[in-house]
C-alpha cells in the first residue's frame, strides 16, 4: 500500500505552474514582447529657439555674400547703384578682366608673400611666448600673459596709428635709432628715410604691425596646450639627457601638433584679409605697387568712375581663396572630434 500510494503520488501530474501556462493565443507568457515604438512627431519648439539666430546669420552673412556674388556678374557704377540706370549682366566678363590682368596677378603675389611671412613670424614668435610663460611662475606668467593681450585687443586702426609714428621720416622713433647705429653696421640716411615710399618697406612694417597684434593670441593658445602635457614626460626626457630643441620637437611638437594646425589655419584666413593696417600705412589709395586684394577690390570699387562690379569680383575670389582654407580648418575640427 505504502509503495502504491508513493506511486500514485509520483506519478500524479503536476498543477501547472505560471511559467507552465500557455499565454494567450498559444504564447507563453514569459516570452518577449514586442516593443511598439510610438510615431516622432514633429516638434516646432527647438526650431523656434534657433529661429532668431538664423535669421540674424541670415542678414548680416548670407545677404551681403548674395548681394557681392550678384553685383559680380552686373556692370553697376554710380548711376546704377542710384537707380537711375538698369544694372547690366555682364556674365563672366568682370571676371575675365580681373584674371586676365597682370596687375592682379602681381597684387596676389604681394597678398601669398606677405601672408606667408605674417603667419611664420605670428607662429614662431607666439611659440617661443608660450614657451616662455609656461616656464615662468604663476605671478610673472599672469603679468605677462596680461601685457601681450593687450597688444591683441589693441584696435587695428589704432596699432596702424602707432607703427606710423614709429617709422615716420624725421620725428620715429625707429628711424632716430638706426641713425645713432654705426654706418658700418646699418648704413647711413636713416633720419629722413621714408619707409611707406616703396612696395617692400611698406610691406616690412605692415608685418612688424600685424605680428606685433597677432601674437599674443598664439602665445596663449600654446600655453593653454602645454598645461595639458604631462610633466612626467619632460621630467624623463631631462633625465635622459634630451637638450631644449630634442624635447620640443619630439615631445611637444608631436602633442600640440592638432593646435598648431588650428592657429596656422586661422592665421592664414586673417592675414590674407589685412586691409585696416595696410589702408593706413600706405597713405590710401594712391599707391597701387602696396596693394592687397583686399585692398584692390576696395579700389577698384571706390575709385572714381566707380566699377561695383569689378571690385565684387575681385571680392568674390578673395572670398573663394579664404573659403578654401576655411574648408580645410573646419575639416581639422572634425577630424579632432570639436565638431560633430
Amino acid at each position: 500500500m505504502a509503495n502504491t500510494a508513493s506511486t500514485a503520488s509520483t506519478a500524479a501530474p503536476r498543477a501547472p505552474g505560471r511559467a507552465d501556462r500557455p499565454g494567450p493565443r498559444g504564447r507563453r507568457s514569459d516570452a518577449p514582447r514586442p516593443s511598439r515604438r510610438r510615431p516622432v512627431r514633429f516638434s516646432p519648439g527647438p526650431y523656434l529657439l534657433i529661429a532668431p539666430t538664423v535669421a540674424i546669420i541670415a542678414v548680416l552673412i548670407l545677404y551681403p555674400i548674395g548681394q557681392l556674388v550678384w553685383m559680380s556678374f552686373h556692370k553697376i557704377g554710380t548711376r546704377e547703384v542710384r537707380g537711375l540706370d538698369p544694372a547690366q549682366n555682364v556674365g563672366f566678363k568682370n571676371f575675365s578682366t580681373v584674371l586676365g590682368d597682370d596687375f592682379f596677378w602681381k597684387v596676389f603675389l604681394n597678398t601669398v608673400l606677405s601672408a606667408a611671412a605674417m603667419v611664420v613670424l605670428t607662429m614662431i614668435v607666439g611659440t617661443l611666448i608660450g614657451l616662455l610663460l609656461n616656464r615662468l611662475g604663476k605671478r610673472m606668467s599672469l603679468l605677462v600673459s596680461s601685457g601681450a593681450l593687450l597688444a591683441w585687443a589693441t584696435p587695428a586702426i589704432s596699432s596702424a596709428i602707432v607703427y606710423k609714428w614709429l617709422f615716420t621720416p624725421g620725428g620715429g622713433l625707429v628711424p632716430w635709432f638706426l641713425d645713432l647705429l654705426p654706418d658700418w653696421l646699418v648704413g647711413g640716411g636713416w633720419e629722413d628715410y621714408n619707409w611707406f615710399s616703396e612696395p617692400l618697406t611698406t610691406y616690412v612694417v605692415l608685418v612688424l604691425c600685424v605680428v606685433w597684434q597677432s601674437f599674443p593670441f598664439i602665445a596663449v593658445s600654446v600655453l593653454a596646450g602645454l598645461k595639458s602635457v604631462p610633466s612626467e614626460l619632460y621630467e624623463a626626457a631631462r633625465v635622459d639627457g634630451a637638450s631644449p630643441w630634442t624635447i620640443f620637437w619630439q615631445i611637444t611638437f608631436p602633442l600640440l601638433k592638432p593646435v598648431f594646425m588650428v592657429l596656422t589655419v586661422l592665421s592664414i584666413i586673417w592675414d590674407f584679409k589685412v586691409f585696416t593696417q595696410l589702408y593706413f600705412l600706405s597713405g590710401g589709395t594712391a599707391n597701387r605697387d602696396s596693394f592687397n586684394l583686399a585692398m584692390y577690390a576696395y579700389s577698384e570699387a571706390v575709385a572714381f568712375p566707380a566699377k561695383y562690379g569689378l571690385g565684387g569680383a575681385i571680392a568674390l575670389v578673395l572670398t573663394a581663396i579664404l573659403l578654401v582654407f576655411t574648408g580645410f580648418y573646419v575639416r581639422v575640427l572634425v577630424r579632432q572630434g570639436e565638431v560633430a
